[in-house]
């Protein structure tokens, strides 16, 4: 299917050939008819990408204060490599869709195929979208204004915080798409409005729609009209829907306001403001979150619990009914707002008015109809990538890829280990399409596919590598013995002892009959170079050892997935499995304890995680999210035999007391992804024994588990 895509590194704008989504629980899969450009949104979004890098930097310095911070932690080369691969990720554009429904996700009751409905899905053929974004489209509003659907919202919800009553004077600023729906709105309210633009046909269509307008571009002094209008006491409220950089829309809007007057920001402008502006008339600023209640909540957007309707009245799903109502009424008329129409394929050219100098307001792009392409073709959920400078010859021959799962994490780090390893990448999987077809492109796998199963009957696949979300890691693992495929996932590689049982019992099963592929988990810290040096050295030590390890983890809010214990399993399953790993590697015994200590706080972050040893060593995982992140974020001390051994965030490690070693540094951090990838390669194409043997990553698991739980007790 075609999907339109921007790139933040350079701001150019494709139209390319996607993998159709695969349809999620809880989810609608949709055949696009028609998407509306958000003319302000996208504009800066292509803005962004076509700016130099001193551009950049200066309209993201919270960005910027995060790369230096992780610059002192990581290092410069590091660093540098993670911006470029956030910059290089193409970014789909849209959120203003209306089509037809090709499928329900499971959960769902009462959607079929052919329903009529809006959402916030991306330019695209086809959008997978949860059910609580979107609304059934009356049969008597067309496709192209119902495509203004989700952006009349965004004006709604500026209203609603607005709080207008029937006859109050209000005033709009910037009278783009947003900005003239909202003048149809709030003449609906039984508002006056006062409408403020450059635009002499923007303020011509205004009029039209009720309100009395300011004509910014002839000099026309905005404070002066607003106290005409509002006869000499001040406008009621103002609604700011412009996009600027500049301070003076906030600054003109206190000065509009009577006493106590309100001030909404749905656009976006400078804020920079002035105490005694809002002070002497004690206004009230509040900044509008997009469509409404429910906006960026993972458990409402996602999982589709919606709020009691008793309990909050208007959420984003009830907002897109109210537009669509007013739509069928009459009362929010949005036809004359369409400017443009452009078939898909040429949408290269609508962007090129949107970045450009010329008038456009509503551009509404087209989808071809079932007599032109059928479902068949629009929902392809495999594509080839045509061979590029990316792909080269394996190295290694006998070693296949199918990855799944093409995140930031997988396409910064784990795809270019198992390429610089010099395996075969043969298919990538993504659930949306997108990443995969970015990372298929940039790193030369063969094809891209959001069809995961089809990854497990292919022949010519003999290892996979799961980099997805926690919660199907287990299923994964037990799914790919079953076909007699290697497998590689990341951490962790199960959630709970039920799902580690399992693993055991498939395992085992295969084991019995010599036929185990094998399984290894991305423990990538015990093949970081300096890692393998204190290995080294420690076997030379004799008696019980003692570990600590730090890790300076940062704070993740509640609502993050990795918090959700369904989902990530929380923060001591997802990532304290690392450095548990980490110490039962250079203790080189089984663990035979595991106690915890957790700080008394809201949440399981911040825990000391005790582990004993078979031959009496003991270890001490501080895993700690109250630190700032400009400490480095790991550090290990190994006391031994009268000697210590201590490595700071895999860049520097120092021996003290230790006989012929004082030092070894390197120049940027190491954490050993890429020599986990090449152990992995090399023991899929020689036939070896897994690198990390199957009864520790069992037992790494479990003591994992018993951690959170203890931790959790607390």
């Amino acid at each position: 299917m075609k999907q339109i895509l921007q790139s933040l590194k350079n701001g150019k704008t494709e139209v390319a050939e996607v993998p159709c989504p695969a349809v999620k629980r809880g989810h609608l899969l949709v055949r696009s008819s028609r998407t509306l450009v958000s003319v302000g949104t996208e504009r800066m979004l292509v803005d962004f990408g076509k700016a130099g890098w001193i551009e950049k930097a200066r309209q993201q310095p919270d960005k910027v204060r995060m790369v230096l911070d992780k610059i002192k932690t990581d290092g410069l080369m590091p660093t540098i490599e993670s911006v470029l691969n956030k910059l290089d990720q193409p970014l789909p554009l849209g959120y203003c869709n209306v089509g037809r429904v090709l499928e329900a996700g499971s959960g769902l009751i009462g959607y079929a195929p052919g329903d009529r409905i809006v959402s916030n899905g991306k330019h695209a053929e086809a959008v997978c979208v949860p059910v609580n974004l979107t609304a059934r489209v009356p049969d008597n509003v067309s496709d192209e204004e119902a495509a203004f659907t989700v952006l009349g919202a965004i004006a709604l919800q500026g209203i609603r915080l607005v709080q207008p009553t029937l006859g109050e004077t209000v005033v709009v600023t910037g009278l783009g798409l947003i900005g003239l729906v909202t003048v149809q709105l709030l003449r609906s309210h039984g508002c006056r409005v006062l409408g403020l633009d450059f635009d002499p046909e923007k303020l011509a269509l205004a009029r039209k729609f009720g309100a009395e307008t300011v004509n910014l571009a002839a000099g026309e002094d905005p404070v002066k009209a607003a106290q005409a209008y509002s006869r000499g006491r001040g406008v009621d409220g103002v609604i700011i829907t412009a996009a600027t950089k500049s301070n003076e829309p906030m600054h003109q809007a206190a000065l509009m306001c009577r006493k106590r007057g309100r001030i909404v920001l749905v656009g976006v402008t400078g804020l920079e403001l002035s105490r005694a502006d809002f002070f002497e008339k004690e206004i009230t600023f509040q900044v509008s979150c997009s469509y409404g209640p429910g906006r960026y909540d993972p458990n409402y957007e996602e999982k589709g619990n919606d709020y009691p309707v008793g309990f909050v009245r208007w959420t984003e799903q009830r907002n897109f009914e109210a537009i669509l109502d007013m739509m069928s009424d009459g009362r929010l008329d949005v036809k004359p707002l369409i400017s443009h129409r452009f078939s898909i394929e040429d949408a290269e050219q609508a962007y090129e008015l949107v970045g450009g100098a010329g008038p456009s307001l509503g551009i509404l792009l087209e989808y071809p109809a079932i007599a032109t392409k059928s479902d068949a073709a629009v929902r392809q959920s495999t594509v080839a990538i045509p061979a590029g400078t990316a792909r080269g010859v394996p190295a290694v021959p006998g070693a296949s890829i199918g990855l799944v799962g093409s995140g930031n994490y997988a396409t910064a780090v784990l795809i270019p280990a198992f390429k610089a390893a010099g395996a075969r990448l043969r298919t990538v999987a993504s659930s949306a399409g997108v990443s995969g077809l970015h990372a298929g492109r940039k790193y030369g796998f063969e094809q891209t596919t959001t069809d995961s199963d089809s990854i497990f009957s292919d022949a010519s696949v003999n290892a996979l590598v799961v980099a997805t979300r926690h919660d199907n890691h287990a299923s994964m693992v037990v799914k790919a013995l079953r076909a007699g495929k290697h497998i590689f996932v990341e951490k962790p590689i199960a959630l709970t002892e039920a799902e580690l049982s399992e693993i055991e019992g498939a395992h085992a099963d295969l084991a019995a009959k010599g036929t185990a592929p094998l399984v290894m988990v991305g423990f990538n810290r015990r093949f970081a170079p300096q890692v393998a040096k204190m290995k080294s050295l420690l076997a030379g030590a004799r008696g019980p050892k003692a570990f600590v390890m730090t890790v300076n983890a940062g704070a993740i809010p509640a609502e993050h997935w990795t918090q959700d214990r369904d989902v990530g399993g929380g923060r001591i399953v997802g990532e304290g499995c690392h450095f548990i790993d980490l110490l039962r590697f250079l203790a080189g015994e089984r663990i035979t304890a595991v106690r915890t200590n957790t700080m008394e706080c809201p949440s399981a972050d911040s825990v000391s995680i005790e582990l004993r040893f078979a031959d009496g060593s003991i270890g001490t995982v501080h895993y700690l999210a109250n630190g700032s992140k400009s400490f480095p974020k790991e550090r290990v001390e190994v006391f031994a035999q009268g000697r210590v051994l201590q490595l700071d965030n895999y860049r520097r490690l120092t021996g003290f007391g230790w006989p012929g070693f004082k030092k070894m540094n390197l120049w940027s951090q190491d954490k050993g992804q890429k020599a986990c990838a090449a152990a992995f390669v090399q023991a899929v194409a020689k036939g070896g024994a897994s690198p990390i043997p199957f009864d520790e990553l069992i037992e790494v698991g479990r003591a994992t588990i018993l951690a959170a739980d203890l931790a959790r007790a607390k």
